[in-house]
């Protein structure tokens, strides 16, 4: 399985993030380098049980992989996506409908010791939303006179508006940034600094589900005509 590790490391393996004692009962346990993996599933009154392995990363990451049938391609599902695609009746209370088995019964996830970094991390800020993009990392656009890297900080919807508009002009130099002054003359940030690209998580993060955004209405725009912001609008609207 492919893993995107640098971005999940938190100094804890999966060696240690749950003593035997506390997983003893649990079936379908098993440890991974970065994360740990246990069988899961929600079940709907209609369509019965949905299985599928949940893995659960230090810095509270969720993510299902669902085997609900043979050949389903979903994978990385939010608890709340795969209580949604499981069929479930009454979705939307994901910690009480998604179970794990221990001690032959199924006990609901919310239960067990398994949330114990997602609680954590969400009851101090750290972590993220399950269903809500918390923020953007900062990204830059290169000058086409000068050639040199300049930062956009995307923080809220105008900044994203402006390295949006950055990214379509195919003539972007450094003069046209309209909320500071910066010229081709002024000196490049040095390739040191340009690692730190403001996630909430790390510092150096290299890219993570905390800070990178693939669409949402902050970075998205109903009246940009581009495919990128055409494709998101009209895929919310389904």
């Amino acid at each position: 399985m492919e893993e995107n590790a640098a971005s999940r490391e938190s100094g804890i393996n999966g060696a240690v993030m749950f003593t035997d004692e506390e997983v003893k009962e649990m079936s379908g346990f098993s440890i991974c380098e970065h994360h740990v993996e246990i069988t899961c599933g929600c079940t709907s009154h209609q369509y019965g049980d949905a299985v599928g392995t949940l893995r659960v990363f230090p810095n509270g990451d969720l993510e299902i992989t669902c085997d609900c049938t043979p050949g389903c391609q979903e994978d990385k599902l939010t608890p709340a996506a795969f209580e949604k695609h499981s069929g479930r009746e009454t979705a939307r209370k994901w910690k009480n409908n998604i179970w794990i088995i221990a001690n032959g019964e199924k006990v609901p996830v919310g239960k067990t010791v398994l949330l114990k970094y997602y609680n954590k991390t969400t009851k101090y800020g750290n972590g993220r939303s399950q269903n809500v993009r918390v923020g953007h990392r900062d990204e830059f656009v290169r000058c086409t006179v000068c050639g040199k890297m300049r930062r956009f900080r995307l923080r809220n919807k105008e900044e994203c508006q402006v390295y949006h508009n950055a990214l379509k002009d195919a003539k972007w130099k450094c003069s046209d940034t309209p909320y500071e002054k910066v010229a081709c003359e002024d000196e490049e940030e040095r390739a040191s600094r340009r690692v730190y690209r403001g996630c909430s998580r790390s510092q150096t993060c290299k890219g993570c589900t905390s800070c990178v955004c693939f669409g949402c209405e902050i970075c998205r725009f109903s009246d940009c005509g581009c495919q990128i912001c055409s494709d998101f609008i009209e895929n919310a609207k389904n």
